[in-house]
């Protein structure tokens, strides 16, 4: 079934999306659909580069600010939330603006989501049970067995992508590969027809390196450590959530623990961040069908909204 007409506007982190959609907005009726998995989560602000409140009351957004941070959220779920909430924004005559880059989202609404297995809390806890006793390499040794394409593209730490896979395989018996399996372009194409993707990409990566170690500078000034202290003071947090293991939160809570040296966070956080952005650019280059705009040229808002009034 296709999608009603939208414009997605997609890109690394720190490429200019938030300020690209507020121009939109000026111009036209809109509502913002964020593609994000961590501006989900209530009070995880600054480290998650929110939009402020003056932004969010300058247009409507969606999908900000629906779980706690104790609450995972997935991708099915986002299909399910953004494709109801595409049907109303479009029922009340606005048009639907998709602003975010977590690619898996944007590829699981394009493409349509895989009848995987949900979450089953039990398997969950014997799994975590397995590794603390094993170690997550051992874990990942265990998936590579079963379901050696997952385990290809995942790092022996990447414990919550392991868990996951693991979880898949015991629940139902096939690999999570399996459910990954290369959809029809036809019917892909059909889904996303009046659909405009806009994708936010540097010519020069140097400028957007730039642009990450100001924003996680500007972060740490603004209080991010605060932020992570309050979540931790709740006791009820954990660095294996979804959650906190958003870039950024997870390099702060190792600091506070004393695992990773106060001195290197910043270090650290610039560099994860940076790895973000390169998977992102990664997962945007699967996308044939997008329009790229380099978001370090001068001339890149007029471009972004060019190609919107082209679109309409």
């Amino acid at each position: 079934m296709p999608l009603p007409r939208c414009i997605a506007l997609a890109g690394p982190t720190a490429a200019g999306k938030t300020a690209a959609a507020l121009a939109i907005a000026q111009r036209w009726q809109v509502e913002i659909i964020s593609v994000d998995s961590a501006l989900v989560y209530r009070g995880m602000d600054i480290g998650t580069a929110k939009p402020s409140a003056a932004e969010l009351a300058q247009v409507p957004h969606h999908l900000i600010n629906i779980r706690d941070p104790l609450q995972a959220y997935s991708a099915a779920e986002f299909v399910a939330d953004a494709e109801r909430l595409l049907h109303e924004i479009t029922a009340r005559g606005r048009l639907p603006l998709l602003v975010g880059g977590t690619m898996l989202y944007f590829k699981a609404l394009f493409d349509g989501i895989d009848p995987m297995p949900g979450a089953d809390p039990a398997l969950r806890a014997a799994i975590e049970a397995e590794a603390a006793a094993a170690g997550w390499p051992a874990m990942h040794a265990q998936l590579a067995r079963v379901d050696p394409a997952t385990a290809a593209r995942l790092q022996p730490m990447d414990t919550q992508r392991i868990q996951r896979a693991l979880e898949v395989w015991r629940a139902s018996g096939q690999p999570m590969s399996s459910f990954h399996a290369t959809k029809d372009v036809a019917a892909t194409a059909h889904r996303i027809s009046a659909t405009t993707l806009i994708s936010l990409e540097p010519a020069d990566r140097a400028w957007l390196h730039e642009r990450i170690a100001l924003r996680f500078d500007q972060m740490l000034a603004g209080g991010f450590l605060d932020e992570v202290v309050t979540l931790r003071a709740r006791g009820d947090l954990h660095p294996d959530l979804p959650s906190m293991r958003c870039v950024g939160y997870r390099q702060a809570w190792e600091a506070l623990d004393g695992t990773l040296p106060m001195v290197e966070l910043r270090d650290r956080g610039i560099f994860a961040t940076r790895q973000l952005a390169k998977r992102q650019v990664t997962w945007l280059r699967s996308m044939p069908q997008r329009h790229i705009v380099a978001c370090d040229a001068p001339d890149a808002l007029q471009k972004v909204l060019s190609l919107v009034e082209a679109s309409l």
